[in-house]
């Protein structure tokens, strides 16, 4: 976690929502772990007979009631979504870490697929979240944008800015790369693999004239422009220093329409 000394204290409401999705059955989190991780961030499994929700709810409450600090929560949320836990897993993995950060932004946190706890900006309001989702969605329907985007225009996503919208629309673009290429790589050596050499694995043409070849290329370079730019310095640095207009997200957006699209017609 980044250097925060700061001591937060969940709401009970918050509280609740952490315990419903990391108890949830489709989180797959089994009761044995939820033992193990509960021992080894040294809170009392104080019902370990009742529903998981309910078992992780008295659990956290009662670290709570006694610590007086939330930090017992953060612990375990570190443990149960420790990204070795989902190698070849990582759409599902997103999921879950897009819904327990509509939770922490409200704490001026974020979990990150790094593995750690990331300060940001506080969200202030879901009310404000939802009409940061509707702007975006009628701006890329306005621009008749690759109907896959509006995927990333969710409430979740839009708690802070709308740099994430982007970001996981990016993270979105290379997984439909590997499921068309088969192969399990990222940001430019996902590229490279799928789009370069003498025969590539994906070809936006027919890839026989100079002209054609010419055109692979900087189409390859344009998808690691994009990777390069929105995806690697974003793991590393804070959010609050990628603050992001909705004019800003719609073109981002509309850069990645351009390439979904030619991908569909691979």
């Amino acid at each position: 976690m980044s250097k925060d000394t700061k001591i937060r204290i969940f709401k009970p409401g918050q509280i609740e929502q952490i315990a419903k999705i990391l108890g949830d059955t489709k989180f797959r989190l089994t009761g044995t772990e939820i033992g193990r991780f509960l021992a080894e961030t040294r809170i009392m499994d104080t019902d370990p007979a009742i529903t998981k929700w309910k078992r992780l709810f008295n659990a956290f409450v009662t670290a709570h009631n006694e610590r007086q600090s939330d930090n017992h929560v953060l612990s375990f949320i570190s443990k149960a979504l420790e990204p070795a836990r989902f190698v070849g897993n990582t759409g599902y993995f997103n999921s879950i870490l897009n819904e327990i950060n509509v939770i922490l932004s409200f704490q001026g946190l974020e979990y990150r697929d790094d593995g750690k706890f990331h300060v940001i900006d506080k969200s202030n309001s879901l009310t404000e979240a939802q009409r940061r989702a509707e702007n975006l969605k009628s701006g890329i329907k306005d621009r008749n944008l690759h109907p896959e985007l509006l995927n990333y225009c969710c409430e979740e996503l839009l708690s802070d800015n709308y740099f994430h919208a982007v970001f996981e629309a990016t993270k979105g673009v290379g997984e439909i790369i590997r499921q068309k290429s088969k192969l399990d790589k990222d940001g430019a050596d996902l590229v490279d693999k799928v789009f370069s050499g003498d025969s590539p694995i994906l070809k936006i043409n027919d890839y026989i004239t100079e002209t054609e070849k010419s055109e692979q290329k900087g189409f390859s370079n344009l998808l690691k422009g994009l990777f390069g730019t929105f995806r690697n310095p974003l793991a590393h640095e804070p959010r609050k220093s990628w603050d992001m207009s909705k004019e800003d997200a719609l073109d981002l957006f509309s850069l990645a329409s351009y390439i979904l699209r030619r991908v569909d017609r691979i």
